[in-house]
Formats: structure tokens, C-alpha cells, sequence
């Protein structure tokens, strides 16, 4: 699905294939940022064009939610926030963020926007999933107001590892 929201800082668009620059660059060739993702640090731009042509494949999917975050001010490709799938009718959010741009709230503001939007589609909970060790990510979901359901092993069959993970419940805002 191809969608597009915004927030006072953020523009959240789908991606394009001439983002393959700016996400190679940005984050998908630093090891720090991929450390804590489920992929492989990409080695070369065009391990990023292949993902791209992927996900730009996906948007025919109604229930592939995939989003570019760009920094309104500066035009500027920063991250990425999805839905990477659904876990008994529950949407499952990763995000990721250039290093250049965290500690400044930039993800917290993003991934707000996304759960307020899987809300407003009747969704009455989202699970988001971070690292034990990947400190900013546990604190983005917390000020989102993620409930710690449990920590687990994960394996990430693309890294041939398995880590710790905390798996988080958001649920909608209650006035």
C-alpha cells in the first residue's frame, strides 16, 4: 500500500528506487545501524538497489505498510519504519535510522505516527521488538508507550545467529 503521512518534523512516504544512494549510504551500509536488524550489512549499492526494486514491488500488497522517513527541513532521507509482517492478525513494526540522526528523537516522532495511523485502521494492539542491548530502540518504544510483554531468543536465519530480543505491546491512547 503506498501511503504517506506526516508529522511536525517528518514526512513518512513509501520508498523509492532512487533512494539506493541516500539508504546505502544513510544506514544499510553501517554496521553499527545493522547490528541490531535482522539483515546483513549491505556491501555494495547494489545490495540495496535489490532491496528497494523488492519493497517497491511490495506496495501492490494492501497490507505491506512501508515507509521512508525524510527529514521535512532538509529534504533529507533518514530511516525507515515498517510494518514487517503480522503475527495473528497483529502488526509487528521495525525501524531503522541513520546514526547521524538518533538521540533526537527523530524515531520516537516516526514511530508515534505509525502506530496513531494502526490505530485509526482498527488495530487494538502492535508489537514492536527491539534488542535487549540496543538501548535508544528499547527507549523509543517505551516513550511510545510500549508494555514489555517478554524477552525471548530470536534467531535471525539472514545473520545465522540468535539474539535476546524484548517484544513490546502498544495499544491506542485512552483520554
Amino acid at each position: 500500500m503506498k501511503l504517506t503521512l506526516t508529522t511536525d518534523r517528518l514526512i513518512l512516504r513509501p520508498f523509492e528506487e532512487t533512494d539506493a544512494q541516500a539508504m546505502f549510504e544513510g544506514w544499510a551500509s553501517d554496521d553499527e545501524v545493522t547490528k541490531y536488524l535482522t539483515w546483513p550489512t549491505h556491501q555494495s549499492i547494489e545490495d540495496t538497489r535489490w532491496v528497494l526494486g523488492l519493497w517497491v514491488r511490495e506496495y501492490e500488497q494492501p497490507e505491506r505498510i512501508n515507509f521512508a522517513i525524510v527529514l521535512k527541513s532538509e529534504g533529507k532521507l533518514i530511516g525507515g519504519i515498517d510494518v514487517v509482517g503480522y503475527e495473528n492478525g497483529i502488526p509487528v513494526i521495525g525501524y531503522n535510522l541513520s546514526r547521524a540522526y538518533w538521540n533526537k528523537g527523530y524515531m520516537t516522532e516516526a514511530c508515534r505516527c505509525v502506530l496513531d495511523y494502526l490505530f485509526s485502521q482498527g488495530f487494538e494492539k502492535v508489537r514492536i521488538d527491539a534488542m535487549t542491548e540496543n538501548i535508544g530502540s528499547n527507549r523509543v518504544i517505551q516513550k511510545c508507550g510500549g508494555v514489555l510483554l517478554e524477552t525471548a531468543e530470536e534467531e535471525r536465519p539472514m545473520k545465522q545467529d540468535t539474539v535476546l530480543v524484548n517484544r513490546y505491546y502498544c495499544y491506542p491512547k485512552t483520554e
